[in-house]
Parts: structure tokens; C-alpha cells; sequence
């Protein structure tokens, strides 16, 4: 949604985490909903199987499957907080030193399975919404996300000696009613003294999680008086389709936060100020719902799927917990518990039987992202190896995702992945000794990861197809204990379903069979491309899960 000032909707729908039951007759069927949760809920499972700390691809996902009651193994939320543990603990319970909705997001999805945020790894992750001025710096974004996540299990305000200036619940509620504007609504820095022009208007996004802030302080007059003139303000915005547009498009997540808004307030979803030509915001979100492929961000596909699917999902669980006469999305008194242990090896620990030099990388850089892949579907890969110092941007501040990727960065990023040592060995005459990539390469053929082009040759500069990437995926899998072998029948079973698998070669068919069969590679790809060159955000994606699968992340 919203982070720092912006220009575009993207800004507007990254930030917000980038970050009362109600009845009715919903124009959307009961059927026609529970489907859609369901069938949301196992593609999320899929699509987000190893959830790490960031606003795409965790915190979202977690909350939204946590709170929809779907059945999943609880060993999920394990795992996902061990690596919440880890992350926190790599950052010394710092989550960051100015976005602090960082906090809030992941108080918010602690509290819905069950976690206290007030000791994660020995850290209170409440402490830092006790500062007032540093909660504020996100413009609104900080006051009301810190509403919402201390709200969440009624955590007590904490005392943060270090503020300059102690919060108050109070405090942030006015903050966020000093910053209405005259129209009736809320825009990220409308109301302060960052604002420019464009805060001058409401935006649905802002408007709609201040109103969710705000729903458990209806008993305040003032706070009841702003929260009318936001439902008539937003009643207003809402176009004919019964959607919304934020910055001048028509978009899912817009919707999402004026749905959720509405189930926090206990106001019906058909109520009258909110139906527009029989359409309700049920109705409109459900026309970005694609049955087995999550939700569109705007009509014509345009955006980032990922983030518009998770927070379509739990704008769905919302709708359906009113419907079922439910706590509200935001109201965990009811939240599942998860046990905090499990057996088998946890993430992290690797499996057994791997190979004994293999370890696991240890999170050194949170929080590190590149401008260049808020569109990627791989961006909570390439953060996730970002934060580990596995891979790395172009310098730029970019990462290039769809640009291909060298046998010497492969050979390198495989060789950290795995926490191995590199060491030169000298086989190659055209690696140079004392190159940047030369320890990597001499140690990833060394563990029979990559193969030299020659004897002698490696030709460093030369790409990587997909099936090559394969077969390499598949020998680093080996040694993090992983069994990649498959009889020729599953091998070509596995791959049948591809209209061009007969176009790969046969040495690399039972490494590309392996890669499916093992999620490494997406069964729901149309086809392999085995000898298209492999992007740099293809590749990160797939260490990402292999990592996942070998419990190394």
C-alpha cells in the first residue's frame, strides 16, 4: 500500500503491508464465497509453501490462511515462526529503523496463530509502537497499523524508555482524526506537513484502514462523527461496479480495504450506502477472483498477482467470517493456537542425510530490496535470498529480473546458497585465478554441483537454459539430502503433462522430472522452454525452493 510519498498506485498498494460480526444477504452467494476461500486458500499454500518475513510472500499469506480455517499442517506456522525467530534474532529485534509498520505487520500475523509478539527470540516486537514520533514517520500508515497490530490480542501499550515521546492507543486515534480531510476521508500524508497536492483527496486504500483502526473506537463521539463522514465519503467513491479506484485505477486491493473496513465496523456488506447497481464490494472483488490463479490486481491483469492475491484472500476470509457471524478479520480472540515445537527436522536444520559441509545461511542483510521487482512473481525469492547475501542486485539499486544469469553468478550464488566454502581449485583455464567468481566455480565443481563446458574450459560468460539450471538445481539438491533419483516411468510420467518436453534433452529430462516432482519448478506452467536461456528471478526461485524443501531456510 502506502510507505513513503507517492506517485503512482503501486506505491499506494505496496505499503500497505507490502502492508463484530455482521449478517445479511450478500449479492455474492455463500456458496459462490466459501468456494472462492477455498480455492484461494489452496493456491496460496501452494504458491507462498515456505512464508518468509516480508509484506509478499509472509506476513499476508499467513494471516489470511490462519484466519480463513483451512485446513493445513500445523508443522506451516511452525516453521514459519521458526523463521520469524531467525529473522529477528539476525536483526537484533531492529525489524528497521523507520518503517515501523514493519512491526505492526508482523505483530499482526504472530497474533493470528496464536504467538505473543512480546517475546520472539527473547525481543518485545510491541516495544517499538511505544515511540510515538518514529510511529508516525510513515505518514498514517504508522499510527494506524500500530492501532490495528496492538489491538489485534489487546496487547498493553508498552513503555519504550528510548522515546523522545511515549505513546498512548489515545494518541495514535487522534493523530489519525487530526489527519481527516475535508471531503471526509484519509490520504497517507494528508494532514501533515508532508503533504502535497495529491493528499488533498481521499484515497479508499488509506481511508479504509483508518476506518479499521478506528472500528474498535466507536464508543468515542468524535471518533463515531469521523468514521460517518468516511462511509459517506467512500459511499461517494464507489463506482458503479461496486469497486473502487485509487490514483485513477480501478483496482482489487482498493476494494479489499473498504471490504475489511466495512466487516471491522460491523456494517453489512449489503448495506445500501455500499450497493451500486446490485453490486456490493463482495460482488466487485470477486470479478478479480481467477479460480485456481489467485486475484488480478486491476480488470486487465496489469500488476503484481501476488500481492493483489493475498490481500484479495484475506479480504475474502473477511467477508466469510461476517457472513458465519465470526470475530472480525482483525478481532483474534479466536485465533488458532500453534504448538511450538515439531517433530522432524525444523526449518533451518537442514535434512537429515544431507552432506555435512552444506549449512544453512543465516539471515545478515534484512529487509534488502530492489526498485525493479515489486512486479516480479519472484519477488519474495529474491528478498529472501537478498536478506541472506546469497544473491545480490546490480549495483543500481535494480536487480534486473528478467535478465539472464552466467554460469560463474550460478555457480556463485549456488555455492552460498549451500553455506559452502569456496576455494579455488585451478582446473579451468579460463577462470582466472584471483576472480571474483573463481573460489565459487572451483567449489561448486568440486561437489559435482556444475560441470566445465571441457575438461578444461568453463566459459564463466556463457548462460544457463532451463534445463541446464535443472540439472544443477538437482545435483545441489542431492547434497541437502534431498533424493532426486526417479525410475525412467515417473520421468516420464512427470513430464508428459508438458506439450514440449519431447524438446528437452534426454540427459537433462530426469533432472527437469525431479524439479517438479520435488516444487523446485511449477507444475502449472504450461510448458519447460527446456533450452530457453533461464532468468536471474527464474533462478532465484528456484534455489528459494529447493532451499525451502531441503528445511534450509
Amino acid at each position: 500500500m502506502k510507505q513513503f510519498r507517492k506517485t503512482t498506485l503501486t506505491l499506494i498498494t505496496v505499503v500497505a503491508m507490502l502492508l463484530s460480526s455482521i449478517t445479511g444477504a450478500f449479492a455474492a452467494t455463500s456458496e459462490a464465497l466459501s468456494s472462492a476461500v477455498n480455492d484461494t486458500a489452496s493456491y496460496m499454500y501452494k504458491t507462498v509453501a515456505n512464508p518468509q518475513v516480508g509484506s509478499i510472500g509472509g506476513e499476508w499469506a499467513v494471516i489470511g490462511l490462519a484466519r480463513s480455517g483451512y485446513t493445513i499442517p500445523e508443522r506451516y506456522y511452525q516453521d514459519y515462526y521458526a523463521t520469524v525467530e531467525a529473522y529477528v534474532k539476525a536483526c537484533g529485534g531492529v525489524l528497521h529503523d523507520k518503517k515501523y509498520t514493519e512491526y505492526s505487520r508482523l505483530i499482526v500475523a504472530l497474533s493470528s496463530i496464536g504467538k505473543d509478539a512480546r517475546n520472539v527470540a527473547g525481543y518485545d516486537l510491541t516495544k517499538a509502537l511505544g515511540d510515538y514520533d518514529k510511529t508516525i514517520w510513515q505518514g498514517l500508515n504508522g499510527p494506524i497499523w500500530a492501532l490495528i497490530a496492538l489491538d489485534s490480542r489487546d496487547y498493553p501499550m508498552p513503555v519504550n524508555v528510548q522515546a523522545a515521546t511515549q505513546a498512548t492507543r489515545q494518541m495514535y486515534v487522534d493523530r489519525i482524526l487530526d489527519c481527516k480531510l475535508a471531503d471526509g476521508g484519509w490520504s497517507l500524508f494528508g494532514g501533515t506537513s508532508a503533504a502535497s497536492s495529491g493528499d488533498g483527496v481521499s484515497d479508499p486504500d488509506i481511508t479504509g484502514m483508518a476506518l479499521q483502526a478506528l472500528a474498535k473506537y466507536q464508543d468515542q463521539a468524535a471518533v463515531k462523527t469521523a468514521t460517518n463522514q468516511a462511509l459517506a465519503c467512500m459511499s461517494k467513491q464507489q463506482d458503479a461496479s461496486g469497486g473502487f479506484s485509487s490514483w485513477g485505477t480501478v483496482n482489487s486491493e482498493s476494494t479489499v480495504q473498504i471490504l475489511v473496513a466495512l466487516t471491522e465496523l460491523g456494517v453489512s456488506l449489503d448495506d445500501a450506502r455500499f450497493v451500486k447497481n446490485g453490486k456490493t464490494v463482495l460482488d466487485n472483488l470477486l470479478t478479480f477472483y481467477k479460480q485456481g490463479e489467485g486475484f488480478l490486481h486491476t480488470a486487465t491483469g496489469s500488476g503484481s498477482n501476488q500481492m493483489a492475491t493475498e490481500q484479495g484472500f484475506y479480504g475474502l476470509v473477511a467477508a466469510q467470517r461476517a457472513a458465519q457471524g465470526k470475530n472480525s478479520l482483525y478481532r483474534m480472540s479466536d485465533a488458532i493456537m500453534v504448538a511450538d515445537t515439531a517433530a522432524g527436522s525444523a526449518a533451518g536444520e537442514g535434512l537429515e542425510g544431507k552432506h555435512a559441509d552444506v549449512k544453512s545461511v543465516p539471515v545478515s542483510a534484512p529487509g534488502v530490496t530492489f526498485s525493479d521487482i515489486i512486479f516480479s512473481k519472484n519477488i519474495s525469492a529474491i528478498e529472501a535470498l537478498a536478506s541472506r547475501q546469497i544473491i545480490n542486485g546490480k549495483g543500481d539499486g535494480t536487480f534486473a529480473p528478467d535478465a539472464g544469469m552466467t554460469r560463474a553468478e550460478f555457480a556463485t550464488i549456488t555455492v552460498k546458497a549451500l553455506g559452502l566454502l569456496p576455494k579455488e581449485s585451478g582446473k579451468f583455464a579460463d577462470v582466472a585465478a584471483g576472480s571474483w567468481y573463481a573460489g565459487y566455480v572451483g567449489t561448486a565443481n568440486t561437489y559435482g554441483i556444475v560441470n566445465g563446458t571441457s575438461d578444461t574450459t568453463f566459459e564463466p560468460e556463457g548462460t544457463i537454459t532451463r534445463q541446464e539450471a535443472a540439472a544443477m538445481v538437482a545435483r545441489a539438491a542431492k547434497l541437502c539430502g534431498m533424493d532426486n533419483q526417479m525410475d525412467d516411468a515417473a520421468v516420464r510420467d512427470m513430464l508428459a503433462q508438458f506439450s514440449d518436453y519431447v524438446t528437452s534433452d534426454a540427459w537433462a529430462r530426469p533432472s527437469l522430472a525431479f524439479c517438479y516432482q520435488a516444487g523446485i519448478l511449477d507444475q502449472s506452467d504450461l510448458d519447460i522452454r527446456p533450452k530457453t536461456a533461464i532468468k536471474r528471478g527464474e533462478i532465484a526461485q528456484m534455489l528459494f525452493n529447493m532451499l525451502g524443501q531441503a528445511k534450509l531456510l
